[in-house]
Order: structure tokens, then C-alpha cells, then sequence
């Protein structure tokens, strides 16, 4: 035993400068490693390919927001612009109304969306009867596969002025119809509403691992010191998962400026843009309704460019003030 472990702080020693830190790995140790884990290299590649085709190469296509894109010219043939499509944008009279719209949509879905996979993961793990348990997360996850078409469908159905659901319950309990769909302050809940119900079953299966991987022995010592299950979830379920909490709480930060403008497309109208107009909209109305490429690649670019900065950010601070960050 003790021939081994000088065996192997010799050989760990050897992978050392005079100075103390571990040398980089040379390519003869790349290529061993390679050729022994072959198999788990090519399950990487067609990973590593779809990014490269469709995550890194249409970055060229970002050139665009700075021409006075001609599609019949291409990008070698429009003419130079540098910034005047950026400038064009911010001064725009609708600059400040997608920004607040997006800023404000993406509050309703952090104060409302972001808690409540969490606070859906915690009810599953701690109810005792396993088999209403399961049926709960499978109820919760599967509107996450429904089209969000689909989705958008049923929402539009069910607030129908004349035959939806609510406004007959309304109609029934002596209440005036209502066309929630044209109503401009009704759209930002409905909007949260759907998402909260599309996607909370299928966010609640990150912190179900993450609850999973929590040391069973701390529950067992806070009962034995006499703690309610409240205690427990407040000392110890919750604490074991703030590291994952944290990580995705960055995540969601980055996706400020980033709502589901899908989603948005399908249920605003003109009478709704003062609430629900937001950068993607613009961007879709822009580049594909009206033809200006450049001043719609701008946009998006300036959307890209302002969560990327929230994500460094976040990711600073949270280096900061926990053990928890991206990188």
C-alpha cells in the first residue's frame, strides 16, 4: 500500500514544473485520451455539429445589421451602413414601448413563473401518497408537448367574447361579457397565465433532481431534533436547493429581453401593442412584414447584445454573494 502511493505521487510529480502548478495537457495525452474515449467523443458530435450549423455559422449573417441589406444583392453587394440601423431603431417611436413590454412581461414571469416549479417540485416530493404524486407531475408535464399553437388556440377559445368558457360562466353568474383578447391591461395576465401552465410542470423536473440528490440523513437529524415539516423545508430542502435555484435564476436573468414573442405573436392585435408589442414582435414585423432586414437584424442583434451583458451581471454577482454561477 505504501509502495502505491509513492508510485502515485511520483508519477502525479512528474506532471509538475519546478513551480508547484500541474502542466497543460500536451496533445499525446489528447490523443490517448481520445482514442480511449472514442465512443463518448461521437455521442459529443452531432451535438457539436447541429451548434456549428445552426448556433455559429448564421452568425455571419449578423454583418446584415450593418448594411442596407438587399436580398437581390446579398450581404457582398448591399451597401455599408455601420450604425445607422441601431440609431434608426432607438429612435424609433416604438423603442420605448417594446422595451418596457418586454422588461414588463419578463417580471410577471420571474415574480410568477420562476417560483412556482419550484414550489410545485417541493409539493410532489413531499406528498406521501406516491401514486397521486405521480399523476400530479404527469398532469403538470404534459402541456409542455402541447404546440404552442395549440396552446395560444385554446386560450383565444376559451376568452372568446360570445362562446368561450369564461365569459359563459360570467354571462351565468350575472356578470357582463367581456373580449379580453382587445383589452390592452388583460394581456399581460393572460400572457403569464399560459406560460405558468405550459411550462411549470416541465421547469419543476430540474428541481425534483436537484431535491433528489439532497442527503436523506438531514431530514432524519431535523426530526430527531423536533422540527415541524415546514423546519425541514425551510432548513433544509430549501438550502439544498439554492445552488440550483441560483444557476437558473442567471438563466432566467439572461432571458430578460428574451420573452416568447412566439407566444406574443398569436395573441396580441392592434388594439393590444401598447401592452403586448414587444422586441420580437418588432423584429418579426419588421424583417418579414415590411422587408427592412438590416434595421430588424439591428433589433434582434441589440437584444442579443443586452442579455448577454445581464448574464455576465447576474453571474458576477451571484459569485459575490453565494458559491453558485455559470462559470
Amino acid at each position: 500500500m505504501k509502495s502505491a502511493t509513492v508510485a502515485a505521487r511520483s508519477a502525479a510529480a512528474k506532471n509538475k514544473p519546478a513551480g508547484g502548478t500541474e502542466r497543460p495537457l500536451n496533445k499525446a495525452s489528447f490523443r490517448s485520451r481520445f482514442i480511449k474515449d472514442w465512443d463518448l467523443y461521437l455521442l459529443l458530435l452531432p451535438g457539436l455539429i447541429w451548434f456549428i450549423l445552426f448556433a455559429y455559422v448564421p452568425m455571419g449573417g449578423l454583418a446584415i445589421a450593418f448594411q442596407d441589406y438587399n436580398p437581390w444583392k446579398g450581404m457582398s453587394g448591399s451597401e455599408w451602413v455601420g450604425l445607422q440601423n441601431f440609431i434608426e431603431f432607438i429612435s424609433d417611436d416604438v423603442f420605448l414601448r417594446t422595451i418596457k413590454n418586454t422588461l414588463m412581461l419578463s417580471l410577471f414571469n420571474i415574480l410568477f413563473c420562476f417560483p412556482a416549479p419550484i414550489i410545485l417540485a417541493i409539493l410532489l416530493t413531499e406528498m406521501k401518497n406516491k401514486t397521486l404524486s405521480k399523476i400530479t407531475q404527469t398532469v403538470t408535464f404534459v402541456p409542455y408537448f402541447i404546440s404552442l399553437v395549440v396552446v395560444c388556440g385554446m386560450v383565444i377559445s376559451f376568452l372568446s367574447p360570445s362562446t368561450g368558457l369564461v365569459n359563459v360562466i360570467l354571462r351565468n353568474l350575472g356578470f357582463e361579457e367581456h373580449y379580453f383578447m382587445v383589452d390592452p391591461d388583460a394581456f399581460r395576465p393572460i400572457y403569464t397565465l399560459m406560460m405558468m401552465w405550459r411550462e411549470t410542470g416541465f421547469n419543476a423536473i430540474v428541481y425534483i433532481a436537484a431535491l433528489m440528490g439532497i442527503d436523506r440523513q438531514l431530514y432524519e437529524a431535523a426530526k430527531v431534533d423536533g422540527a415541524s415539516k415546514w423546519q425541514q423545508i425551510r432548513y433544509v430542502t430549501i438550502p439544498g436547493l439554492m445552488p440550483t435555484i441560483v444557476i437558473m435564476f442567471i438563466l432566467h436573468i439572461g432571458k430578460l429581453v428574451k420573452v416568447s414573442y412566439e407566444a406574443v405573436l398569436l395573441l396580441y392585435q392592434p388594439a393590444t401593442y401598447q401592452t403586448a408589442d414587444v422586441i420580437g414582435t418588432y423584429v418579426y414585423r419588421t424583417g418579414l412584414l415590411q422587408q427592412d432586414f438590416g434595421l430588424a437584424t439591428a433589433a434582434g442583434l441589440f437584444e442579443s447584445l443586452i442579455a448577454l451583458i445581464l448574464v455576465v451581471i447576474s453571474n458576477r454577482i451571484s459569485k459575490k454573494v453565494s458559491d453558485s454561477a455559470l462559470w
